[in-house]
Order: structure tokens, then sequence, then C-alpha cells
């Protein structure tokens, strides 16, 4: 939902990441009067709009206070984040709890729909009705939707889901016209059932409370399955949850059962996740993180073997949003990976394997690493036309240290050493081409390719040194700091007086680029580089010559800043400085000039003439789970085991002893 839509809640509708709206309508109904709560663009004269009084957000929720009439409702959008059950991470809904408060009795019912633009295309949907025991559920698709085919970034292939089961009320349902559909609820309070419709159309479910005193609740179920996910080297790969739950239906019907343990352990990890990050940065770095985990975790799919539906050759996928669309693209995991490192570093090995695989298949010709696992997704195909976006020193010092990250974090050396040889190759390329650096691109292709740059050379040196540590063999380990040694100690990638590192070498002294390769080197407590390398970056990047308001640029030639690697750089710097950039990630995110997703590519400075607080180009990239940078480097795992007890109250602002009732009256 677009910040600047809030506001204007019970007429705004949500977004597709990409930008495209989606019919979502949620209305209530009090004592025969319909009020719209969020998502009626045009209501009829007998819907009134809600009153918007807040909106807030956790890692896993998204929570909106409105009233109307007599009663407050409470919209609370739960995505759960569950780093270590795979089952529930996988599945692909999310819950919409309506929450009604009254002190004195009222006549209620609830409303909620979704139309056909959740398929990817505006019109024309099919739709199916399921009903099994007390839950419901619609379904809607593209008839003959091409496989693994999309429509400005939206899959076709799917189907999109709407289910709800009533707890003490009586459900009702209908399709049909949206504007009918919801005059229909508004006039009767109930739905009488479906109807053929062309053009745009909604599915609904309602609920109808009767007489509420007190604070009652309803569940939807919202999603989008797609039971061929991913063509993996072309076998298809589907969802790890259908291992347990092959069927949709009784996929949903889980889900729904799941809502107590999925909201008890959403409430403790946003209440971990936010202790955790202000004791290591303070609240707004808090604020930053608790934005980022969703849409960091709402980029993978996690995936098994569609035919087998085997638990144990699980596989994970990410998409390079915002620009091609790769998948498994390197250099999408690596800024990302902090945020692994910290729920669960398997996620790590879950997304290298894909590649890791077709490399020992021997499918990959060239000697440096391979960019991407395919040029569009969902088709992991690999690219055996060789013709992967070259980017060799990156991507061969992103799997060196990726590889040693997992090892370091879960003890597991077996899955690494079985790649041994394959790495061995990369190391050796990271040795012959990690001094004088061909002209080529880093991870921030927008900025074109370079000869010899600084940072590149500094992720060859770790890079090697990180492979010396994950083989114990000390020739690497040594090569790693000869190199760090040449770059810093003796000066190459310096200017003379030694208060930076240069953009490119040698002889470039005026120009300069953020070092956030040196992050991997500290995480990883490598001491490739001596700690006076890290010093010099605290007088430098503080300079009001360097430093924008909204951050530091990538680079001298630049105003926009990237996010992930500003805290990746802050993560290298002492606290004075580190605050700097934690303050400027803030304020970009909350200057109220930008209603995206979180971008983490900005205008930081207006050297060249741009409007400073503006996102370029990267809308929801996964990326921004390099933002946990400053939490990894409290160590692994810190939010992979989960304390249920006593959160929930805490995090929802309730009483201690206070009980909260779940869908069918049991105590959360």
């Amino acid at each position: 939902m677009p910040s600047d839509q809030v506001q204007n809640l019970p007429y705004s509708e949500p977004q597709f990441w990409a930008g495209q709206s989606l019919g979502w309508g949620i209305i209530a109904r009090v004592d025969d009067q319909a009020y719209s709560l969020m998502g009626v663009p045009n209501p009829d004269s007998n819907i009134r709009p809600a009153v918007i009084h807040s909106a807030e957000y956790t890692a896993t929720h998204t929570v909106f206070t409105l009233s109307a009439g007599s009663v407050t409702f409470k919209l609370d959008f739960l995505s759960p984040v569950s780093p270590s059950n795979h089952l529930r991470q996988s599945l692909p809904f999310s819950y919409l709890t309506v929450t009604m408060s009254s002190a004195v009795s009222n006549d209620i019912q609830i409303y909620s729909d979704i139309d056909g633009r959740w398929t990817g295309q505006s019109k024309y949907a099919d739709w199916a009705f399921y009903k099994e025991g007390s839950t419901a559920m619609y379904s809607m698709d593209i008839k003959d939707a091409d496989k693994y085919s999309e429509n400005n970034d939206m899959a076709l292939w799917g189907q999109a889901i709407l289910a709800s089961r009533p707890s003490t009320s009586k459900m009702s349902s209908a399709s049909g016209a949206s504007q009918k559909v919801r005059s229909q609820f508004a006039d009767d309070g109930k739905l009488a059932g479906d109807e053929d419709w062309t053009g745009d159309g909604v599915v609904a479910l309602s609920h109808d409370l009767g007489r509420v005193t007190g604070e009652r609740s309803v569940n939807f179920a919202v999603g989008y399955v797609r039971e061929e996910a991913i063509n993996y080297l072309g076998d298809a790969y589907t969802g790890y949850y259908r291992a347990k739950y092959p069927e949709t239906f009784d996929a949903v019907s889980y889900f729904l059962d799941d809502y107590h343990d999925a909201f008890q352990e959403s409430a403790a990890l946003d209440s971990e996740l936010s202790a955790k990050a202000k004791a290591s940065a303070g609240q707004k770095y808090s604020d930053i993180v608790a934005l980022s985990t969703r849409q960091a975790f709402g980029g993978i799919d996690l995936t098994i073997p569609n035919g087998s539906l085997d638990t144990s050759q699980a596989l994970a996928f990410i998409k390079e949003l915002s620009s091609n669309g790769n998948l498994n693209t390197v250099d999408v995991i690596m800024p990302a990976f902090p945020l692994y490192f910290v729920f669960n570093p398997d996620y790590i090995r879950l997304l290298l394997e894909p590649m890791m695989k077709y490399l020992a298949a021997g499918r990959w010709h060239h000697p440096y690493t391979i960019h991407d696992m395919g040029t569009h997704y969902p088709n992991a195909i690999g690219h055996d036309d060789q013709q992967a976006e070259p980017m060799p020193i990156e991507e061969c010092g992103n799997l060196l240290v990726l590889a040693l990250a997992y090892t370091r974090a879960t003890g597991d050396t077996s899955w690494s050493a079985q790649y041994t040889d394959i790495m061995r190759g990369y190391a050796d390329y990271l040795i012959e081409n990690g001094v004088d650096i061909a002209n080529q691109l880093s991870s921030n292709d927008a900025a074109g390719p370079l000869p010899n740059e600084t940072n590149l050379a500094i992720k060859a040196a770790v890079g090697i040194k990180a492979f010396g540590e994950l083989t114990g063999l000390e020739k690497y380990s040594r090569i790693g700091k000869e190199r760090a040694d040449l770059f810093f100690t003796h000066g190459l990638g310096t200017d003379d007086e030694k208060t930076h590192f240069v953009l490119e070498y040698p002889d470039m002294p005026s120009t300069w680029k953020i070092p956030y390769n040196l992050y991997l080197d500290v995480l990883l407590n490598l001491e490739t580089f001596p700690n006076a390398a890290y010093d010099m970056g605290n007088a430098f990047f503080s300079s009001p010559s360097v430093r924008g308001e909204y951050g530091v640029p990538l680079d001298d030639r630049q105003d926009w800043a990237k996010s992930d690697w500003n805290m990746w750089l802050a993560g290298t710097l002492n606290t004075s400085t580190r605050n700097e950039f934690v303050d400027d990630l803030w304020a970009f995110m909350t200057n109220g000039q930008h209603n995206w997703p979180f971008s983490d590519r900005y205008v930081a400075r207006s050297r060249h003439d741009n409007v400073v607080g503006i996102p370029i180009l990267c809308r929801a990239r996964p990326t921004v789970g390099g933002h946990f940078a400053l939490l990894a480097l409290q160590g692994p795992n810190l939010l992979k085991s989960l304390s249920r007890s006593g959160v929930a109250d805490e995090m929802f602002g309730m009483e201690d002893g206070q009980v909260v009732m779940d869908l069918h009256g049991e105590e959360l």
C-alpha cells in the first residue's frame, strides 16, 4: 500500500510490487450501515468511508486502525516469516485478520473480495469455488495460460486464492461484477452466490457475526499458487509445502489452522528482532530492518521437485526484481545474505545449490563463476550458450565468501567440500586476475565497467583469503593477505596520504568509491586487511564533501546511493560514523517523497542537479537483506530459534494477563 494513499485507505487499492493496482475490497457493516475499510475506490452511495486513525508495521505485520460508527476495526495483514519452518515459510499465502471492538452491542458483518487483476491480467479471469467442512475457498486463473509466462512481472500460470472459515459467524459467498457484489453486501449484509461474469469482477466472502459486544475477529487467507513454480534445468519444482499438502485446498485449510502458531511465532520474531536491532544500532535501525524483512524473504521460492516431492532435494530460487529478472544472481544473493546469516544461514546453501549443481555438471565452460542461473524468472535453465552477464572477479569472490559464511555459521563442512575443486579454480582465477583487473562490471552494473577497480581488488583479496580459511590451504590465506598489503599497506589502492581507497588504480588519487567489500573481512574475522584500512574511512565518509543529505553515493561520479552497500560499509566503521549512515537511510525511508516498496537505490545528493531523496529503478528488491549487516556482526542464527512465551501480549499493546482469542475461541 503506497504510503501516500494510507490516509485515504477506504478508497485506496493495494499494489503488486511493480506498481499495478490490485482489487482488494474490505467492507464492514455496522447496524445496517456499510463502511469501506479498504480498497473501494468508487463506492455506491450506501457505502460510507470509515475513518483511518493509524498505520503501523512490524517485521511481519501491517496494522491499520479505523472507526466505523461506534466500532473500532483493526486490519492486521500478517505475512509469516518462519526462518526454520520450511512448511510455513513456503506457503504462498498471507492472513488478513479483521478485529472489531465496541463497548456497546452492534450488529456486524465483515466482507472481503479480490478481483481478476490478481491473475496478472485485468479481465476475463476464470473462477472456481470450493467448500469442505466450514472452509470456503475461491480460486481465479487465466484459462490456458502458458506455463512460466509473465505479464509485467506478474505470473500468469497460477491461481489467485481467497479463503476463509467461520468461527461463530455465518459465512456467505458470491462472485460477479464488483459494483453489484459490493452493493449486495451493503444492502443485505450477506452474499447471494455466484454469477457468471466477464470483464471486471470479484470473488467475495462475508461473515455475519450477529450482535457483537467487546472484541471479535475473523480471518481471511489471500495468496497466489503456482503448482509448477520453477523450471530448473527442464524439471518442474514446486513449493516445499506440497510435500505434505499437494492439493491447494488442503494447503489453504492447513494455513487457516496454523494461524495460532503463526501469530505466536510472528510476535516472537517481531519482538526479538526489534530488541536486537535497537541494541545493535538504535531505534532507527530497528525501523529499517523491520521494513526490510518481509521484502527480503518475499523474493524467495523454497521448492522441491514436483515429481518426487522429496524434501531432501529442497532448493531455493530468488528473482532479480526491478532489473532483468535473472534467477539466483550471485550478486543478488551476496548483498542480501546478512539477512540469511541472521535468520537461518542454511538459506545461503539453498540459494547456491542450484548453481553449484550446474557447475559440477560441467555445463559452464568459463574459468570464472556464472553470474546467474537463468536469463528470466522462472526459467532456471542455466546458460549452456555461455552468454551470461560477465562479472568474473565479482562472482568468484562472492561465491568463495558465501561458502565460508555458510560453513562458519552452520558448522557444515561437507557441503562445500564436495565442490572444493570447482572453487579452487575460482580462487586461482582471482589470484591470476585480481591485480591487473581487466575492464569489467562489478555488482553495480548501472555504474558501468572499469579496469582496476579497487573495490573489486578488495573482494578478490578477501575471496582468496576466504578460500584458504575454508579449505585450510595456507597458500591462499597467505596470498590473500599479501594482496591486501599491496592495496593498502603499499598504497596501490589508496591516495598518497592514505585518506581513502580510490575508485580505480593507479594514479587516480581524487577518485573514491565506498569500499563495502571490506565488510566481508570484518564479518568473518579474516583479518585480511589491517585495522588502519577501516580507520581511515571514519573521517573520510563523515566529510560533507562526500556525504550527501541521504547518505554516501556509490562513488565520486554518482549522486545515487545503494542502501545495502551503505549498511555494509557502516559495519566496518566506528559507532559514530556508523550511526550517521543509519540516520541517513532512515531519513530517506521516511522522507515522504516516494511511494514504492523499499528501494535500495536512490538519489543521495544533488551535485549533478538530481532531485535528492527519490528512488531510482529498484523496487522491492530482496537485496534489502543487506540492511541486516549490522545485526549480522552479532553472530549467525540470532533469530533462528524463537521463544513464544509471553510475547504476543507485549507486541500488541495488551496488558499482562489479558487473554487474546483466536478464531476458534482458543487462548493465544
